[in-house]
């Protein structure tokens, strides 16, 4: 049983589901809205919320923080420099999550998760 557990493992090691929210993190700063599965989603939203309140303050040591969860430099720069601006006044709900339709091949629910 899973009462209580903290988080969701996507069935995946510990780091592959890093290597996961990374990527989905990636492509979501440099896309603004990307298509996934309804769990992922849910996941991605705890992840990138993190990220964006630290980015909220840009300093020196909020790149190098969050360079060491991303590890791209670009998404990095967007983040600090364009998208987490927008949310300077806001106490977090920076993302949406909109359930799409369910995926042909195996029936999972689909969602768009996006930036408010």
């Amino acid at each position: 049983m899973r009462h209580r557990h903290g988080y969701r493992k996507l069935g995946r090691t510990s780091s592959h589901r890093k290597a996961l929210h990374k990527n989905l993190a990636i492509s979501l700063i440099m896309h603004g809205r990307i298509e996934t599965t309804v769990a992922k989603a849910k996941s991605l939203r705890s992840y990138i919320e993190k990220l964006v309140t630290k980015a909220r303050n840009p300093d020196f040591n909020t790149h190098r923080a969050i360079f060491a969860h991303l590890q791209d430099k670009e998404a990095t720069k967007k983040l600090i420099n364009e998208v987490a601006p927008k949310y300077r006044e806001r106490e977090g709900g920076y993302t949406r999550i909109i359930r799409t339709r369910v995926r042909r091949g195996d029936g999972a629910p689909m969602a768009f998760i996006e930036f408010v």
